[in-house]
């Protein structure tokens, strides 16, 4: 049983990540779409490995590698659309996403890890170009999450970004 986390990652916009070592508040915003890539590129290696042990979770209460990939790429699906929504709308607010939920109803750990390499390339292919289509004052274009948390675009792709670098990290214990 996985317990959800509660915890408020927002923190990350203000100083560095200790576990992962990713300097969210240094990096440029118009770095994210390669960050995305090769992040993305990572996982796809990872994901050509023996499909039991991307199954097995390290602790019952620790979501196996294969679960962080899925996560993975419905983050990087999810930041598409809300980025969508802080272009086209002015300050809107983001629908709610329960990622445990999502876990559960996705069986994540069931997947094909084939499958979710391929899908979590393109998640992150179709992100990375939304990503480079922005420009000038799109950056300051705001969103607000369920929870009252503020955006600007520049702090969302900054936001954004430490997600799948930190579950990276999780699994291979790599830095970022």
């Amino acid at each position: 049983m996985i317990t959800p986390d509660t915890k408020d990652w927002t923190w990350v916009l203000e100083r560095a990540c200790a576990d992962c070592g990713l300097d969210t508040p240094a990096v440029a915003p118009e770095a994210v779409p390669g960050m995305v890539r090769a992040n993305a590129a990572a996982w796809t290696v990872l994901l050509a490995g023996d499909a039991a042990e991307l199954r097995r979770r390290p602790r019952p209460e620790v979501w196996s590698p294969l679960e962080y990939a899925c996560h993975v790429r419905d983050v990087f699906r999810l930041f598409d659309v809300r980025l969508g929504l802080m272009l086209d709308g002015d300050d809107p607010a983001f629908p709610n996403w329960d990622q445990d939920r999502a876990a559960v109803d996705g069986r994540y750990g069931e997947q094909d890890p084939a499958r979710v390499a391929a899908d979590l390339a393109a998640a992150a292919e179709v992100l990375a170009h939304s990503f480079e289509g922005v420009g000038g004052a799109q950056w300051q274009r705001t969103g607000v999450r369920g929870d009252g948390a503020r955006f600007t675009v520049a702090s969302f792709a900054r936001y954004l970004i430490h997600d799948p670098v930190h579950h990276l990290h999780d699994v291979t214990g790599v830095r970022g």
